[in-house]
């Protein structure tokens, strides 16, 4: 196994298939090769989140306390963060600092919720009309 030590992301990003996936979250490093197959969302959602910095993708899906408890199974290290692509990197949140991001990621959740509501609403409105004819 190896030991927990400052990984480059560079090195990190190999680590991208089946039987070798390692993920970066909140500024740490997780080598989830031997939980691909027991990921309830199946494998394919850890190898996306391969070659980046899947904070976000982690946080987005609302997992439980007990999956975050699992992460210390796999953690293997630190991510240099210094080496990590600008686009790809991890900010704490503290208050106030990513609003932007945090209000965007707010409205794609609310219209997911509003749309289908949206949707029903006019089916429904439809059939009351189609029943008045």
């Amino acid at each position: 196994m190896t030991n927990h030590r400052v990984h480059v992301f560079e090195d990190v990003a190999m680590h991208d298939k089946k039987g070798d996936c390692w993920l970066i979250i909140s500024g740490k490093v997780y080598d989830v090769s031997s939980f691909l197959d027991d990921h309830p969302g199946g494998d394919e959602v850890l190898l996306t989140a391969t070659g980046k910095d899947a904070t976000a993708d982690f946080e987005d899906v609302g997992h439980s306390d007990e999956a975050k408890d699992l992460l210390n199974k796999y953690y293997i290290g630190e991510v240099d963060s210094l080496t990590l692509p600008v686009k790809h990197q991890y900010e704490p949140t503290a208050a106030g600092s990513s609003a932007g991001n945090q209000t965007s990621g707010g409205l794609v959740k609310l219209l997911q919720f509003l749309i289908p509501l949206l949707i029903l609403g006019v089916a429904l409105a439809l059939r009351q009309y189609k029943k008045k004819e």
